[in-house]
């Protein structure tokens, strides 16, 4: 299929998500070493997370990392025992991307189209293939981020 024939565009990338058993060992090298600043905090009791979201340069442009550490380490999902957790991708137009992905065999997780951490629309590209959905992340968790007008005027 030609990439003229997707009704989305994936921008560029908009985060990637580290999980550890303490992510103050996280911001240890991330924060105090690398410099990312940290720009939110997000915890969720449903997604078993405690997390520092932080950012690489400004702008459009800017790279959001996600330092994560479970809320309970004995619960799922365990975002600390897949060290890169996951990736996040821009997208132009979200739902139109699920709708053509999911019908040329895409499988995606549980939970659709929902708000996430930083007030964007996301949704997951489940990391395993099914017999129903051959396509997924091969091991790794994929976001797609619904990007906002001014990453799509910068990116697109």
């Amino acid at each position: 299929m030609s990439q003229d024939a997707k009704p989305f565009r994936i921008l560029g990338l908009q985060q990637i998500a580290i999980g550890g058993p303490d992510k103050q060992r996280l911001r240890a090298l991330w924060v105090d070493m690398l410099g990312l600043s940290v720009t939110g905090n997000f915890v969720s009791e449903r997604e078993n997370v405690d997390e520092d979201i932080c950012a690489m340069g400004r702008g459009p442009h800017a790279v959001e990392v996600d330092l994560m550490q479970p809320l309970d380490p004995d619960r799922k999902p365990a975002v600390h025992t897949t060290p890169l957790n996951h990736v996040g991708l821009w997208v132009d137009d979200l739902p139109k991307a699920v709708e053509w992905m999911a019908a040329h065999g895409v499988r995606f997780a549980p939970g659709g189209i929902r708000q996430g951490a930083a007030g964007h629309d996301i949704c997951f590209i489940h990391p395993k293939a099914s017999d129903e959905f051959p396509v997924g992340g091969e091991g790794v968790l994929i976001e797609l981020v619904q990007a906002p007008p001014e990453v799509v005027a910068a990116l697109g």
